[in-house]
């Protein structure tokens, strides 16, 4: 279902971070352990900065 929300009240849009390998490797180590994508892990995070 490309461009319908599926988990959120908006559709995502892709986005490019920097981080460093380490970084990179303990948030793909977190999202293996939530079961989870480095997308949604941060996407959560994000949300904790609306109170959503």
């Amino acid at each position: 279902m490309r461009n319908q929300p599926v988990l959120h009240d908006e559709v995502k849009t892709r986005h490019n971070i920097t981080v460093t390998p380490s970084a990179w490797l303990k948030l793909n180590n977190e999202a293996k352990k939530q079961c989870t994508s480095v997308s949604e892990l941060i996407e959560t995070w994000a949300k904790i900065f609306d109170g959503d």
